[in-house]
């Protein structure tokens, strides 16, 4: 029995990769479509970036509890995208329709998503709680980025960004947050607040994936302990 599961859990990690990949590769044919319609270099890989946060990301991070019982795979999985998307900025930046010389976002966003739920859940042994933080950089970070780039054709930290994460994000931590035991909904509400906030500032190597994640995980751990609020 156990072998089936692990050998289940391990075919669902190729699926998952398969069509994470998959839209990496279909967003190189947007990045080029955007340039064919007069959008800035910069622009175009902005917005590829965030579709990648939404559709590879996000989808995949929802699909995490139905078919893994621990974290292990989630944890491998995102360390081995961390180091594919390090070694192509290490090797000149191969996928240039979405990453930027000097900017390894994307790194720190494949190594928060797995952390995090590696983390959340050994705590609470719950999935739900687990995926939190990755859907919060997933869907709050990328729609924040849109907006932003929609607004200023710019990659540029502005309030009008958090005020859209804050309303992706409240839904996804008051519903995840209240989806198995412990029960902690205003936990999550908090978690989303508070990671939208973060979201605006970047120290030096900290940057907003590893605050707006971070923080995540703090304020679910904390309300982990305190219990629910009511």
């Amino acid at each position: 029995m156990l072998n089936e599961q692990i050998l289940y859990e391990t075919l669902w990690i190729f699926v998952l990769a398969a069509y994470a990949f998959s839209f990496v590769l279909l967003s190189k044919k947007i990045y080029y479509y955007l340039l064919k319609k007069q959008f800035k270099e910069n622009v175009a890989i902005y917005y590829n970036r965030k579709f990648i946060h939404i559709f590879a990301g996000g989808v995949v991070v929802l699909i995490v509890p139905f078919v893994f019982s621990n974290p292990w795979f989630p944890l491998f999985s995102g360390i081995v995208m961390a180091i594919i998307t390090y070694s192509a900025h290490r090797r000149g930046n191969k996928f240039y329709w979405f990453q930027t010389e000097g900017n390894i976002n994307d790194v720190s966003f494949c190594l928060m998503w797995g952390i995090a739920i590696f983390i959340l859940w050994q705590i609470f042994g719950n999935p739900w709680i687990a995926i939190i933080p990755p859907a919060f950089i997933a869907f709050g970070d990328g729609i924040t980025g849109i907006v932003r780039n929609i607004a200023f054709k710019e990659r540029r930290k502005h309030p009008i960004g958090n005020i859209y994460m804050i309303g992706v994000c409240i839904p996804i931590g008051y519903y995840f947050a209240n989806a198995g035991y412990p029960y902690i909904p205003i936990w999550g509400v908090i978690a989303a607040v508070v990671a939208s906030f973060f979201e605006r500032y970047e120290f030096g190597i900290i940057d907003d994936n590893i605050l707006v994640a971070g923080s995540a995980i703090i304020i679910l751990y904390i309300g982990g302990i305190l219990g629910p609020i009511f």
